[in-house]
């Protein structure tokens, strides 16, 4: 598994950074969902989760350095997930986020 970061452009025109990090979430009955961040901005998230989750639901999704972040679940097919955070990271907190997430995966 690569040690770095590579970022990756979808439709949306903003970038994605790859990050294969384990985690896990509280859905909305507070229940722990786990979760593989496969990419993510600061706006947002792609992951493989172990529930069945649909769009609309809320999660609160546990990243390092920044804790618990709400999020909305914008599309669902299969075990792959796409969120929206409720806010942006600041990017600062995004950039040293995304550099402990490297060295821990």
């Amino acid at each position: 598994m690569p040690r770095y970061a590579t970022a990756v452009r979808d439709a949306r025109g903003e970038p994605r950074d790859e990050v294969m990090h384990r985690t896990d979430a509280l859905d909305g009955d507070d229940r722990t969902v786990k979760l593989v961040l496969v990419n993510m901005s600061a706006n947002g998230l792609m992951a493989r989760c172990d529930g069945a989750l649909s769009a609309g639901d809320r999660l609160r999704i546990r990243l390092p350095i920044l804790g618990y972040v709400d999020a909305v679940i914008r599309w669902s097919l299969g075990d792959r997930i796409g969120c929206e955070f409720t806010r942006t990271i600041p990017l600062a907190d995004y950039y040293t986020m995304l550099a402990v997430m490297i060295r821990i995966s």
